[in-house]
């Protein structure tokens, strides 16, 4: 018995294809018109942007660069210490009552420059006429006691008293006449003189007014005393100092305290008179550290003849610290740039790239290399300034 066949469905007719070799030829052809075909251009954006920090130098400007690379020397750099000016203590005077009294007249006002023995105020006090009466006292029984004594030698030589009473009467001269001399004494303490002393002396008679005078020559700069006030000895009225000579003192951070010697070489800079240095020579440094700003006392001699340098000025302390090995670049190799340091590395031929770098204060007209450069980078060391200007010109062109 014949089997029953399915109908074909995938039979061929004459000059047709079957479905599933159309299909294949289909896959063909697209495989054949995705590799043939023109490929889509490529997005502005995988394009590599130009870097803004380079710039190509040729013709004359690239002439005008001079090229160089770091340099290691040996430098001495400058510590900058915050200072201030001074009044020189040996020069200072502190003025005050020698005598407790009642201020009845002032002379002298803030300011003022005066000479030594100047009189700067007029004190009345009743101390003062007490141990003036004391030493009246003191010589009124000196002459009672010399008298006696002129009687008892008298009586002597008349074999009327014995040598005892004599002596006697001598020890009493001797006791008066040292009681006049304390009395002198304590008069002087006070703020007499001998001339006024003497006066008392011969006319006998006792002024309560004495004057406060300058202990030495030169200028009043604080003054803390009114008329009529009432002053004890330990008060102090006037203060007044020479200042032909000042002080610029720097306290010295402990960190730095090692480069700072007496005789070491420093220069001062006072901000309220830009543009001077003066230079000197340390006199003093402190032998201890303040445990309160853990920093070094320091001390310069400023001569001031023209009074230019006041008290309590700020200034700023250059002091030349120890020599040392240090990578360096010329002062004009450095531009200032978005508030960073930067100097130009050549990459290439006549190409050149602006690189950050981290350099210290200017010394000697070089600066030291901290970060970003190493030995053997070729940097452009003069004609830096107008290479830049270059770069930015161009960057805002857009060429």
């Amino acid at each position: 018995m014949a089997r029953h066949r399915a109908p074909d469905r995938t039979r061929s007719f004459p000059g047709r294809l079957t479905v599933p070799a159309r299909r294949r030829v289909g896959a063909v052809f697209l495989a054949l018109a995705a590799g043939c075909g023109e490929r889509p251009p490529e997005s502005p954006a995988a394009v590599a942007p130009r870097d803004p920090l380079a710039v190509v130098a040729a013709g004359e400007l690239g002439a005008r660069l001079k090229l160089g690379t770091p340099a290691v020397v040996e430098l001495r750099e400058t510590l900058r210490v915050p200072a201030r000016i001074e009044a020189d203590e040996t020069r200072l005077a502190r003025v005050g009552a020698p005598v407790a009294g009642r201020i009845v007249e002032l002379s002298a006002r803030e300011g003022d420059r005066v000479r030594r023995g100047q009189v700067l105020a007029v004190l009345n006090s009743a101390e003062l006429s007490t141990a003036q009466l004391a030493l009246l006292k003191a010589i009124s029984q000196r002459g009672l006691a010399a008298r006696a004594v002129a009687r008892a030698q008298q009586l002597y030589e008349d074999d009327v008293i014995g040598a005892a009473e004599l002596q006697r009467r001598q020890a009493e001269l001797a006791q008066a006449e040292a009681e006049v001399n304390a009395a002198r004494d304590q008069l002087k303490v006070l703020g007499m003189s001998a001339a006024a002393l003497d006066r008392i002396a011969a006319t006998g008679t006792i002024h309560s007014v004495t004057q406060i005078v300058a202990s030495i020559s030169g200028t009043i700069i604080d003054r803390k005393v009114t008329e009529g006030q009432v002053v004890q000895p330990a008060d102090g009225l006037f203060l007044i100092t020479d200042l032909s000579n000042v002080w610029v003192v720097a306290d010295v951070p402990e960190q730095i305290a090692g480069a700072v010697r007496v005789g070491e070489a420093v220069e001062v800079e006072v901000a309220a008179l830009p543009g001077r240095r003066a230079a000197g020579r340390l006199a003093y440094v402190a032998p201890a550290v303040s445990p309160e700003t853990r920093t070094v006392r320091a001390r310069m001699d400023l001569p001031n003849p023209a009074g230019d340098y006041k008290p309590n000025m700020l200034a700023s302390m250059l002091i030349k610290a120890e020599p040392q090995r240090r990578l360096t670049v010329p002062a004009a190799a450095v531009v200032r740039e978005e508030n960073r340091d930067h100097v130009f590395v050549r990459t290439g031929p006549n190409t050149y790239r602006l690189q950050p770098v981290q350099v210290g204060a200017e010394t000697e007209g070089l600066r030291v290399v901290l970060a970003g450069l190493r030995e053997d980078d070729t940097i452009v060391v003069d004609g830096a300034f107008h290479l830049n200007n270059e770069r930015k010109r161009r960057e805002l062109s857009g060429n």
